[in-house]
């Protein structure tokens, strides 16, 4: 218990003074093909090392190519018929990128130094109803019904590494002329696999606005690993998140105040003491009639990521929050007041 009190009193410090880490690169496309010259695993996750189904490249056998996983790539992004996911990575020495147009081999990349694991994150998670009346004209917003998930669930807005500068990696500067324009319907397509898909636009309906893009571009970007594991992590903490007291508090005060207090301790009832020290409310006013609505929380998260990880242990390694934001304010129910 002492070794634990220890640890946390080093990490608090406030979401300011989270460590900075050093950039990650974001997927660097490529064209051609990837002719294996000897049997390699294809890995779903570099991060994570994970291989579902045990897939390893065939030497001598060619694969449709995608992208690099930076500008001079340690792995490449490439298909493999018949795997769950297909799409997989596999480390450049285990073949040669081949270039369309003429079949040429292409030199191998020099490795970069590698870098420590980006580990501190904010997960900003939104009551989309009280979001929603201070952007009426919000696709997602004319669209939401009272029986929608959105209306008694948490939506996911965004995973932001940290610290907040760390945007924008390896972004081209068109893109992210058009990302601050609010122009996100020019931006990349998110690419996932089918059942993230059909999850993260029931979870995130700011897709219809093209929301995922944008959060992609700007933060996804910084997360180091492909849009499928960025989505899908972030989405298994947003089921935890919505199958919590939390969730429960929230959904049976809608149209009804609810102050950051009683917020705090649904989440340390949720995941543990102290949990509700890591977050931050935030409220905006209602321009119609002034109403306090609460329309978004941002949770202090630290650690890696995958499908068995708990939220109350990304939590407990981040650093509390001095500012917990806003005092109180109204759990609105969906349609416009």
């Amino acid at each position: 218990m002492m070794r634990i009190l220890a640890r946390l009193a080093c990490l608090a410090v406030g979401f300011a003074a989270i460590v900075t880490a050093a950039p990650v690169h974001a997927e660097v496309a490529l064209e051609g093909t990837f002719l294996a010259s000897e049997s390699c695993p294809a890995l779903q996750s570099i991060r994570r090392q994970t291989n579902p189904g045990d897939i390893k490249v065939e030497a001598g056998k060619s694969y449709e190519l995608f992208a690099g996983n930076k500008p001079s790539p340690s792995h490449f992004l490439i298909k493999v018929e018949g795997a769950q996911p297909e799409r997989r990575w596999v480390e450049v020495h285990c073949g040669t990128h081949m270039v369309p147009a003429d079949g040429e081999p292409v030199p191998a990349p020099q490795p970069e130094p590698s870098q420590p694991d980006r580990i501190d994150m904010i997960l900003a998670i939104s009551w989309q109803p009280g979001y929603c009346e201070t952007k009426p004209d919000k696709t997602e917003c004319q669209s939401q019904t009272e029986d929608r998930f959105d209306a008694s669930h948490f939506s996911l807005h965004g995973l932001w590494p940290q610290p907040r500068a760390n945007v924008y990696c390896q972004v081209p500067q068109a893109d992210i002329s058009n990302d601050k324009a609010g122009k996100w319907d020019q931006l990349p397509e998110v690419t996932v696999e089918a059942a993230t898909r059909a999850e993260l636009d029931k979870v995130m309906p700011g897709t219809q606005s093209k929301l995922d893009r944008h959060e992609w571009t700007k933060h996804g970007t910084c997360y180091g690993d492909t849009m499928e594991v960025y989505y899908a992590d972030a989405l298994q903490l947003m089921r935890q998140l919505n199958e919590s007291p939390v969730q429960a508090l929230f959904a049976g005060r809608i149209d009804a105040e609810l102050s950051s207090d009683e917020i705090s301790d649904a989440f340390e009832e949720s995941f543990g003491a102290g949990a509700g020290s890591r977050i931050r409310v935030s409220c905006s006013n209602d321009p119609s009639n002034g109403r306090r609505l609460i329309g978004e929380i941002t949770i202090a998260l630290s650690g890696p990521i995958d499908s068995s990880t708990k939220i109350a242990d990304l939590m407990f390694a981040a650093a509390p929050t001095t500012d917990r934001g806003c005092p109180k304010g109204i759990i609105d129910k969906a349609g416009f007041q």
